[in-house]
């Protein structure tokens, strides 16, 4: 296993060094929104400490992780009044993991809408409204 980039832009976003629309914190894990959403609402749960994805995670890592998922999803859900919610998790290159710390995508889904492509930057204003309206519902 390749080892932990401290300079990958989540452990950036953890020391503060670049802004985001935070949505949940505890000890353990942050939660703020995707800046490239593919659904509204979409937002993404991280580990404080390193690890680089599920394979080098330690179990309280994951336990910590899955429980502010859990938390999360049924507040996005109850938020953007959504019939389902979609999780995504990748695991290295070619599991098509880009940012090289673990982190699960959370996605309020409606029936008949499909998701967003990837990779397009969304409205700030927009996604700070989402992540407020997230907020309110924990």
């Amino acid at each position: 296993m390749p080892a932990y980039d401290d300079q990958n832009i989540f452990a950036k976003i953890l020391r503060g060094e670049i802004p985001c629309f935070k949505v949940y914190e505890d000890d353990e894990t942050l939660c703020f929104m995707d800046i490239m959403p593919r659904t509204d609402g979409h937002c993404l749960v991280i580990p404080k400490r390193p690890c680089r994805n599920v394979l080098d995670a330690s179990d309280a890592q994951l336990a910590a992780v899955m429980s502010t998922v859990k938390k999360v999803a049924n507040a996005a859900k109850t938020a953007f009044e959504a019939e389902g919610i979609t999780l995504q998790q990748f695991n290295e290159t070619a599991g098509g993991q880009e940012v090289f710390h673990l982190h699960f995508h959370i996605h309020p889904r409606h029936d008949g809408v499909s998701m967003r492509p990837p990779g397009k930057m969304g409205d700030m204003d927009v996604i700070k409204g989402h992540a407020e309206k997230i907020a309110a519902a924990l």
